[in-house]
């Protein structure tokens, strides 16, 4: 081992030079904290206990409140009003005694009084359009809110109610005990709003040409919040924004309608022969046993006949939901209705859609079949979808509830849609289906970590997009040859992560609070996701540990901590420097080839390898030397170049320590030997992925553990001993680590066309 020897007395004298050095210096640098990329999240991280152990899983004591909820809902469709009465039964597991009840009053963010207005930035622009300025200035504001008619005991005694904005405050009769139960009633009424006009997560589309409405209900009762082990009372205000934390329970739920309408919402139908047509019920029980065509339950020739009367009868449909946290419906007289079966494990699920012709031809080819496609997808990546249904309806928005989502997509007039119309009905239908998954019943507080839900989902999104595109080629365009997602890949998040840091958040801030709020709650954890599970941990760690957090926290309530911890615990793999670069900093991938020394082998001495032999005592004709280029007998070293193991001296140590056997199992040895140095602008710490070129055309590819960056944050050196003459070297070749700026991932440098010269190439073509 000669060689190594001496490398060794290199590393000997320069330390000591080092040293030396230190020692004349009278002033010393100040301490530090650790700033280590590396440095494990404990600082970050909650104690570990009862609740919530270190591992990620529930604890032992851990506990959730219920609520259950018995409602009877009225829509008087010829004033767009909701008329409700509701008996909540609220149950207190928690070890801790409770003196009032939060409950919670989104619609009271569209009141007339409501701050939201004043919270974002406004200003005066040179000119608007004339809607624009009637809007702003002249009419007056959307009458929307809850009324409260009462809050009272079931025996009919007013409660004390104290209501802030979107919450309220009912002060308990006596306190609430651990394991007790409380029953009250709330009376309430509100304006439904048009949230095409006026925008908002539901409400109603108003159709002009024939005088109907599309409803799409949310947010439209008092929900009890959460009361858990991490915060007590979840009662941050609803500003328009963050989404909801919601307690899990069982629903009854009468919706009284128009005789005429079409209702379908969370839970099952328990009056179907009371509501349905002879004709319907044919039509269900056919769907119910076809898993590759939805069936029509109510076609488009019976709904356009519908939509013609008005009947001043009215019906009431009955649903009930058990372990929901939420509930929403949709009703219209104007609806389509499909339905197919799909096999979910050993037992079958009605995929549902709801749509007016408005929606068609679009509508029907692909809503139904991409509900059931993402209940397979996402059943795959956790858990066996547990509900008997998942319903789309067509709205002109995107939004999710227990077993139904609202999707938006539509042709124009005449049924012709493009390319991006028919991608963006998919996409959306998977997203907002997939939230069943997250956070409908991995239920986590989205008014305080959008990510959890969004991210997480947005992961699962693209995961079932690529699955849809394999399962029904017919769905794509004739030039992608695969599912065309937006977010996920990362190449789509570079220009976000290397933008203004004056405008990015990192990942861990309230939804509320962050700049560019798609990017940062949907784009960049998905993003993250995609990463770890493509290129740091592999498929199938990943894929085991996401469904051992997904089957941990089903109908619970995880916290970012929990799903860090379960990943980690799962997988046997160190992520802390990944959740702290990519979830807790804006630092951004920018890993480069800062430069490439070559090296020539010999065992002839030069000027420098005599110095050093002389000044360690050593024969130079011992030494193995490695000659930079450039340097003093580089070319005649290039020129008689031999392998390593022909070189004497190495024969000699070969000859000497190692029998006839062992000798036959030495590989044969390189010719070539480089010295490589990355760097890395970026604050983010990635794995260096590296391709190889060699002058016969052939590749080969090496990834450096991210870890190579523990004891320097800016720069390695990597010594490349290779059989073949490198020709190039390019880092992250595949684009797998959103690495800002390429221009530095080549060795040679590749000279590249700036935008301009591309625009001038294109013009003169």
């Amino acid at each position: 081992m000669k060689i190594f020897k001496y490398l060794f007395c290199v590393i000997l004298f320069t330390s000591f030079s080092a040293y030396a050095q230190d020692e004349e210096k009278v002033e010393r640098q100040q301490g530090h904290t650790n700033q280590n990329k590396f440095k494990q999240l404990y600082d970050e991280f909650a104690t570990p206990n009862m609740f919530r152990t270190g591992s990620g899983a529930p604890g032992p004591a851990y506990y959730q409140q219920q609520a259950d909820y018995k409602m009877d809902i009225e829509i008087d469709d010829v004033n767009a009003k909701l008329y409700g009465d509701e008996t909540i039964t609220y149950t207190n597991n928690s070890p801790d005694d409770l003196r009032y009840l939060w409950v919670q009053l989104d619609q009271n963010m569209r009141a007339r009084d409501s701050k939201t207005p004043l919270i974002g930035n406004s200003g005066i622009a040179p000119a608007t359009s004339s809607s624009r300025a009637v809007k702003s200035y002249l009419k007056e504001s959307f009458d929307g809110g809850f009324h409260i008619e009462h809050v009272k005991t079931v025996n009919g005694k007013d409660l004390p109610h104290t209501i802030n904005r979107t919450m309220m405050r009912v002060e308990l009769p006596k306190v609430l005990k651990s394991g007790e139960s409380f029953s009250f009633k709330i009376k309430w009424w509100y304006n439904i709003n048009d949230h095409v006009k006026d925008g908002g997560r539901s409400g109603y589309e108003y159709f002009e040409e024939n005088d109907n409405r599309i409803y799409v209900m949310a947010q439209f009762y008092p929900r009890m919040a959460v009361y858990n082990d991490v915060e007590g009372w979840q009662n941050s205000q609803f500003w328009g924004r963050d989404e909801f934390a919601l307690p899990f329970g069982d629903f009854d739920v009468n919706i009284t309608v128009p005789a005429d309408h079409i209702v379908d919402g969370t839970g099952y139908l328990v009056n179907r022969e009371e509501v349905f047509t002879k004709d319907m019920m044919k039509r269900y029980n056919k769907a119910k046993k076809s898993y590759d065509e939805p069936v029509m339950i109510v076609t488009q020739a019976e709904a356009e006949k519908t939509e013609k009367t008005k009947s001043k009868n009215k019906k009431t449909w009955k649903l009930s939901a058990q372990m929901v946290r939420d509930f929403g419906f949709a009703t219209s007289r104007k609806f389509l209705w499909d339905m197919m079966a799909v096999k979910i494990g050993d037992k079958d699920v009605m995929a549902v859609s709801l749509y007016s012709k408005e929606g068609n031809p679009l509508w029907e080819q692909w809503s139904t079949k991409a509900v059931a496609s993402t209940l397979k997808s996402y059943s795959r990546l956790t858990f066996d979808y547990p509900y008997h249904k998942a319903i789309s309806v067509h709205a002109p928005m995107g939004m999710e509830y227990p077993m139904i989502c609202y999707n938006f997509g539509r042709p124009d007039k005449e049924g012709n849609y493009s390319d991006r119309t028919k991608y963006g009905m998919i996409s959306v239908i998977i997203h907002e289906v997939g939230h069943n998954f997250f956070p409908m019943i991995v239920n986590s507080d989205e008014r305080q970590w959008t990510w959890m839900d969004e991210g997480l989902n947005t992961f699962s999104q693209y995961v079932a997009e690529q699955d849809f595109g394999e399962w029904y080629p017919k769905a794509l365009s004739p030039n992608d040859k695969a599912y065309p997602s937006r977010r996920g890949p990362a190449k789509n998040i570079v220009r976000y992560m290397g933008g203004n840091q004056d405008y990015i958040a990192p990942i861990m801030t309230k939804g509320l609070n962050t700049y560019q709020f798609g990017n940062n709650a949907y784009s960049k954890p998905a993003t993250a996701l995609n990463i770890l599970r493509e290129t740091i941990m592999g498929r199938e760690l990943f894929d085991y540990s996401f469904r051992e957090y997904a089957n941990r926290w089903m109908f619970k309530h995880p916290t970012p901590e929990d799903f860090f911890r379960t990943m980690e615990d799962a997988s046997a793999v160190d992520l802390d420097w990944f959740w702290r670069g990519w979830f807790y900093t804006t630092d951004y991938t920018d890993i480069g080839i800062k430069e490439v020394k070559k090296f020539a082998v010999t065992s002839t001495p030069n000027d420098n390898g005599r110095r050093l032999a002389e000044q360690y005592n050593r024969d130079p004709k011992s030494l193995v030397y490695f000659i930079e280029e450039g340097d003093e007998g580089y070319d005649d070293a290039i020129k008689n170049m031999e392998d390593l193991n022909n070189l004497p001296t190495v024969k000699e140590y070969i000859m000497d320590n190692f029998t006839p056997e062992e000798q036959k199992e030495i590989k044969k040895a390189p010719k070539y030997f480089y010295q490589v140095t990355f760097n890395k602008p970026g604050g983010l710490v990635m794995p260096i992925i590296v391709e190889f070129t060699y002058a016969d055309g052939s590749k080969m590819r090496e990834t450096y553990p991210a870890q190579v960056w523990r004891l320097n944050d800016k720069e390695v050196n990597k010594a490349i001993a290779s059989e073949k003459e490198i020709v190039s070297i390019t880092v992250d070749p595949d684009l797998e680590t959103a690495d800002v700026d390429t221009t530095n991932n080549s060795w040679p440098i590749e000279v590249k066309d700036s935008d301009f010269d591309k625009f001038k190439n294109k013009v003169k073509n």
